[in-house]
Parts: structure tokens; C-alpha cells; sequence
């Protein structure tokens, strides 16, 4: 494969393949693409597309000219539009593109014109003499009508000395049909195409089942991946159309794209939100099913964020937009969906390898096959029939199809749930975990935090205490700096003016606080901030389990505040999933070792797999020193302080809740903020994994069994015609089974 050097800079392109039907088609564009200098390339049969990253001087138009010069049509897939849509141009070369429904136009055609012919051919007491030219005068339509995208695929690929799936069908049903024509033509068939001993001479009929065979076979096969789609097409027209944007106090409805960054919109009960954006006005509940899984809605004020694409229940709000376009939740979910479908699994290499090298070797056999059979029997019709059925038998479309319809189906259902699968090697890296490192606030808790007490030692009370403690934490967007920051407010408390506003990274923050006489630097946050922490201040053993942090200044604590977090009610459940699928679960935390633990006990994690007292840039040491213990580790979080660690761990899994950097640190994303989409995720990529192993493999021995069975003149070509197409059927509805997963 053509790579790129490190200081060249590299581009990415998605390009729409047309023209492909099998294995072998896709392997031959990828084969030629990765030739190219600086290029790399993955192209997906199921999916008809390629993912391309190049250097300069490469250009886009010197890749489409390549794809072309192997035979098939190329068009860029633009960018993802504010609905999520990609902006292509449309296919030509309809019958290259085969949709379900010019398919199942020629296959229905093929089996009316077909069973005629089979029963002038196979039925006793059909012998007349107008028989042969009727089955002539049936076949020929189906040989060159509803088989002509197999001819036209063969001779594209044949101009450029290459050969497919498509070559060994064309050539199995052409021999047949050309024999039969002449001779039929050279008056040398019977009234019914037998001889006197019974022998079957004429095989228009064979033409014509093994041509409809396969039609139907792709008919069927192009119906299961559209519904493969389904859950990708679903998520692309979630968008919003038009939106109600607010503008000089006024509503003006416009369309979706012209909404910029910034500016206020309307969204009425039943409307979806136009796009990610910010609460500014009013209250509701919105139901983000369609994108998380999660079924109850949740309610939303002025201030909280609200994706694009969920539905507002009831109430009108005023949302101000924060990103649109190819910026929005949905427009990345859609992104990550389809990168993980375009990709290969590392399974898939070996099927790739066999595919490429496939064909030709067919082409050989049944050479090799045609002759031992005629110079063993001298029956010339006998050794065409033994070659025509190795041809039509040993197509490797199943083999091209194991992989990339699991992938279409599995991420698709994935993204139905709210799990994003980043890649499709990512399945492989799902097998081997057995260990989940959980960080605890926003996972194994809500999140939501209130303040529970206030302590304060000397003369400080606690109102004076709460003031100063949430003036600092104002700055702040920590979990505990709301849950200050609330409490002031519900309180009434007027907060004084501070400057220098300093966070202490998983620490706390500092800030000055200005008087009208007097200023002070007042630190909030751990004990370890502190040169000094009276035992007053410090947590009894009776205390209410919860995070205490410390106010003070002059390197003194002058007072503790404790906040309680709550236990998601799901989080127990979810660590009993995650240990039925063999994982073993640590809880980490940045929180004292009192609070994880009690929150460890009510989910069922034994203490000593508590991890406490743990800073940001030590929880990827953490993950390290699993991994130096044997342990396999998938590491789920959702805050900047966890990106290191998701980075480093053997699977990450982001919670959606959580920040972009997070996200874009993690192998799988989570859109549900429910613990429970762990074992959820996991379960669904080792499904899908399983589920392609299970295709390969009987890919494989499908085509290990029938070229042997075939070239030992134990088949017949219809039999072959119709094994084949069935082959592919199978592995395409084996796939369409993740549609179901957690159905159950």
C-alpha cells in the first residue's frame, strides 16, 4: 500500500463507487487506488463507497480518472448539509447502481419468461416439435435482457484485463445459451431438446434459472442492505427543514441553512430544535429518543444545552444556536456512522486477500475441469455443464458481503441506541476487554450535585462562608461550582465582585474577591490546597458520605462545604451487565476515598476496586498500570480530565454527556448519559463481530465445498445458480439479525 511521509500533508475524500457488484469488484478499485503515489484507500462494497486520504500532487480528478480507467464510475460525496444530508450528485449508470427496484423489475420478468421454459424442458410428454424454439424464443430475452448487467459488467472488466463474479456468470450463462443455439439453428435437437437416450442437449434452461436465480439473489440482497441503511437514513433526516428565527423581535421563518451561529430561534411543542443550541427562554421536556435510545424525555430551562434533531414536548422555547451545519451533534453522529460502515475490520483482510486472486483461479479450474471431463468421457456436453456449474457455483459474492453488511447493520442499530462506533476496528478491541475503569461523577452518578452542609471554624458564619465560597466558584462550570453557585441563589445571597480568576485543574480555583474596602485571595477546593485544615473541618465517620471541599485564604481553611452527588438508578444494573460479559469494574474517582466507596457499596463494585483521591493526569497512569498487570482495559468517562485516559486505554468509551475533547479521545461514544449504554455498546460490538465471523465463515466453506462438489460433476448448474444466490441471502438476513439486538 502507497503511504504518505509524515511531513507531507494529507487529505481526505469520500467518493461514491458505481458499477461494483462483488468482492471482487471492490478489491480490484482498492488495489488500484492504494497504487497510486501518496494514496490510501478502503473501499466498501455494501456502503458502494470509498474513503480516500491523499498528499500532493495528487488531486481528487487524478483518483476519480483511476477509478474510471478500472471500469467503474467515481463522484466526490460533498459535505454533510445542516440536515445531515450528504450533497452527491446523483449516480448515473442506473443499472450499475442496481436499486431495489430496477432489480426486481428484471428478476420478475426473468421468472415469468423462465418457468415456461423449464417446463418445455423438464416436463414428460412436452416433446413436440415447436418445443426447442420456444424455449429459444423465451430464453433469449432472459439471456439478453435481464442478464445484461452481468454481460456489460464482464466486458468492462474484460477491456481492461480483468475479471469478476460477474465474468463467471456471464460466461456460464452465455456457454449454455450459445450451445443451445446452435444447436437448435443446426436442426440437431429433438422435438423436446432430448435424444433418444434422454440426454439433455439443449440448456436454455439452465440459462434462464441460473440467470433468474441471481437476479432474484441480488434483488433479495439489495432490499436487506437498504433496510441495513435504514437506521443511517433515519438519523440523516432527523434535521430539521426550516426554522422560526428570531430577528428584530420578530419570527421569520427561513430554511435550515441559512441559520448562523448565534442567532435565536423559536422551537413550539411537537417542533425538533433546528440545531445544537442553548436554552435562553422557557421551559420544556425534549425527547431525544431517535438519537440516544433513551425514552423518557428530559427537562430543559434557560441555560441548558439542547441538541439538534430532538423533539420539543411541550412548552415554546427560545433557543440560541451554537453550532450548525457540519458542526451540529447530528451532523457528527451521522459522520461517525458512516466512517465506521466505509471501514474494514481487520477480519476482513484475509476475505479481501482470497477475493482478489478469486476469479482468476475460477477461471482456471473450470478451464482445467472442461478438458479432464471431456478427454475422460468424450462427452463434449457433459464436460460444458460440469464447467458452467463450477463457474456459477464458485462466486464469491457471499465472501464480499460477510463483512461490510454486518457493519452496515450493527452500526446502524448501534446509532439507533445511541452507541456510536468509531471504527470497525474497533469490534476486535470489544473481544479482548476484560477490565472497565469508570470514572464516578456524571457516570456512575448523576452528575447533579447540591450542596449538602456547610462547616466553618473561628468567627466565619455559614451564609458569609457560602458567599465567598460561590463568588470564587462563579467562574467555574465544575459540577460542584453549580452545586455552590445554586445554593447561593436559592439563598438570595448577592455574590461580590472577583478578579484573577485561576483554576486549579483537579484541584479547585482561586480568585480575589473585592470589597468595598478591602481585598482578598480566597481559594476553594481540596484539603492539599491548604498548609493547614483544622480537625473541625475535617469529615467525621457519621458524616453523610459526599465531596468536601475547603474555603480558606493565607494558606488556611476556614470552612467545608460538602456536596452530595446521587446514584443513577441504573448504574447498579449496568455493573452487573458488564460483569455477565466477563468484565471486571474499578471505580475512579478524583473524590475522597469515604464518598467513592459508599458509592462503590450501593452498585455492587467491592471497595478494594475503588480507586480514589485520583488527579486528572493520574488517571491515565492509572490505566498503565492495569495494563503492565495483563489487564485488557476499556476506560469510560466523559470530562476533559478523562481524555488522556480514554486515549490510552485498549477501548474507550465516552459518555455523550460529556466534552468534545472527551469524545474525540474515545473509541465508541455514547449518547445516552445512562452507565447502562456500556454493556449496551459492548455487547452490540461483539455482536456484530461475531456475527461477521460467523458470514466468513460460511463464506468459506460454501465455496471450499461447492468447487470441489461442482468440478466432480456432482451438481447441476440450476442447483449451482441456486446455491450461490442463496449463499448470499444468507449472509445478508444472518447480518439483518443485529436489527434486533436488545429487542430481546
Amino acid at each position: 500500500m502507497a503511504t504518505t511521509t509524515p511531513t507531507e500533508p494529507t487529505h481526505e475524500v469520500d467518493l461514491a463507487i458505481t458499477g461494483m457488484t462483488c468482492a471482487s469488484c471492490s478489491a480490484r478499485v482498492e488495489k488500484k487506488l492504494n497504487r497510486l503515489d501518496g494514496v490510501e484507500a478502503s473501499v466498501n462494497l455494501a456502503t458502494e463507497k470509498a474513503k480516500v486520504r491523499f498528499a500532493a500532487p495528487m488531486t481528487v480528478e487524478q483518483i476519480m480518472a483511476t477509478v474510471e480507467k478500472t471500469g467503474y464510475g467515481a463522484s466526490v460525496i460533498g459535505g454533510h448539509g445542516s440536515d445531515g444530508h450528504d450533497d452527491h450528485a446523483d449516480h448515473n449508470h442506473m443499472e450499475d447502481v442496481a436499486p431495489v427496484d430496477v432489480l426486481k423489475r428484471r428478476a420478475l420478468i426473468a421468472a415469468a419468461l423462465t418457468v415456461p421454459v423449464v417446463v418445455l424442458a423438464m416436463v414428460p410428454g412436452m416433446a413436440f416439435p415447436a418445443n426447442p424454439w420456444l424455449q429459444l424464443a423465451l430464453t433469449t430475452p432472459v439471456v439478453l435482457w435481464a442478464a445484461w448487467p452481468f454481460h456489460r459488467a464482464a466486458a468492462i472488466n474484460a477491456r481492461h484485463l480483468a475479471s469478476t463474479m460477474d465474468t463467471l456468470v456471464s460466461i456460464g450463462v452465455s456457454a449454455a445459451y450459445l450451445y443451445s443455439l446452435v444447436v437448435v439453428l443446426t436442426g440437431q435437437a429433438g422435438h423436446g431438446g432430448m435424444d433418444s437416450h434422454g440426454a439433455g442437449h439443449l440448456y436454455f434452461e439452465t440459462s434462464a434459472v441460473i440467470t433468474t436465480f441471481l437476479l432474484i439473489g441480488r434483488w433479495m440482497e439489495a432490499r436487506a442492505k437498504k433496510q441495513g441503511k435504514s437506521a443511517l437514513e433515519t438519523l440523516l433526516t432527523l434535521g430539521a427543514k426550516d426554522v422560526a428565527v428570531l430577528r428584530d423581535g420578530r419570527e421569520h421563518r427561513i430554511p435550515i441553512e441559512q441559520l448562523t451561529t448565534g442567532e435565536e430561534f423559536v422551537v413550539r411543542p411537537g417542533e425538533k430544535i433546528a440545531t445544537d443550541g442553548v436554552v435562553v427562554d422557557g421551559a420544556s421536556a425534549v425527547d431525544a429518543s431517535m438519537m440516544t435510545g433513551e425514552p423518557v424525555p428530559v427537562d430543559v430551562r434557560p441555560g441548558d444545552e439542547v441538541v439538534g434533531g430532538t423533539v420539543n414536548a411541550h412548552g415554546r422555547l427560545v433557543v440560541r444556536a451554537t453550532a450548525v451545519g457540519a458542526e451540529t451533534t447530528l451532523a457528527g453522529m451521522a459522520r461517525l456512522v458512516e466512517e465506521a460502515q466505509t471501514g474494514k475490520a481487520p477480519v476482513q483482510r484475509l476475505a479481501d486477500r482470497v477475493s482478489a486472486v478469486f476469479v482468476p483461479v475460477v477461471l482456471v479450474i473450470a478451464l482445467l475441469t472442461f478438458a479432464g471431463w471431456w478427454l475422460s468421457t468424450g462427452s463434449f456436453t457433459r464436460a460444458l455443464t460440469v464447467a458452467i456449474t463450477v463457474l456459477i457455483i464458485a462466486c464469491p459474492c457471499a465472501l464480499g458481503l460477510a463483512t461490510p453488511t454486518a457493519l452496515l447493520v450493527g452500526t446502524g442499530r448501534g446509532a439507533e441506541l445511541g452507541v456510536l462506533i468509531k471504527g470497525p476496528q474497533i469490534l476486535e478491541d470489544t473481544r479482548r476487554v476484560n477490565t472497565a475503569l469508570i470514572d464516578k461523577t456524571g457516570t456512575v452518578t448523576t452528575g447533579e450535585m447540591t450542596l449538602h452542609s456547610i462547616v466553618t471554624d473561628g468567627r466565619l458564619g455559614e451564609d458569609a462562608a457560602l458567599t465567598a465560597a460561590a463568588a470564587v466558584e462563579s467562574g467555574s462550570e465544575h459540577p460542584i461550582a453549580r452545586a455552590i453557585t445554586d445554593a447561593a441563589a436559592e439563598r438570595g445571597i448577592t455574590l461580590p465582585t472577583t478578579r484573577d480568576f485561576t483554576a486549579l485543574t483537579g484541584s479547585g480555583a482561586r480568585a480575589t474577591i473585592v470589597g468595598s474596602s478591602t481585598e482578598q485571595e480566597v481559594t476553594v477546593g481540596r484539603a492539599d490546597l491548604f498548609d493547614t485544615v483544622p480537625d473541625r473541618l475535617r469529615p467525621t465517620e457519621s458524616a453523610v458520605p459526599g465531596t468536601t471541599i475547603y474555603l480558606g485564604w493565607d494558606s488556611v481553611a476556614r470552612a467545608a462545604l460538602t456536596v452530595t452527588d446521587t446514584v443513577r438508578g441504573t448504574s447498579a444494573h449496568a455493573i452487573g451487565a458488564l460483569a455477565d460479559l466477563g468484565l471486571t469494574a474499578y471505580l475512579l474517582t478524583g473524590d475522597n476515598a469515604r464518598a467513592a466507596q459508599a458509592v462503590a457499596r450501593e452498585v455492587g463494585i467491592p471497595t478494594d476496586r475503588v480507586i480514589a483521591d485520583v488527579r486528572p493526569e493520574d488517571k491515565y497512569a492509572v490505566v498503565e498500570r492495569l495494563q503492565r498487570e495483563g489487564k485488557v482495559v476499556a476506560m469510560v468517562g466523559d470530562g476533559v480530565n478523562d481524555a488522556a485516559a480514554l486515549a490510552q486505554a485498549d477501548l474507550g468509551l465516552a459518555m455523550g454527556s460529556g466534552t468534545d475533547v472527551a469524545m474525540d479521545s474515545a473509541d465508541i461514544v455514547l449518547m445516552r448519559t445512562d452507565l447502562a449504554a456500556v454493556p449496551t455498546a459492548i455487547g452490540l460490538s461483539r455482536a456484530t463481530l461475531r456475527t461477521i465471523k460467523q458470514n466468513l465463515g460460511w463464506a468459506f466453506l460454501y465455496n471450499s465445498l461447492g468447487i470441489p462438489l461442482a468440478a466432480a460433476g456432482m451438481l447441476n448448474p440450476m442447483i449451482a445458480g441456486g446455491a450461490m444466490a442463496l449463499s448470499s441471502v444468507l449472509v445478508v438476513t444472518n447480518s439483518l439479525r443485529l436489527r434486533r439486538f436488545g429487542r430481546d
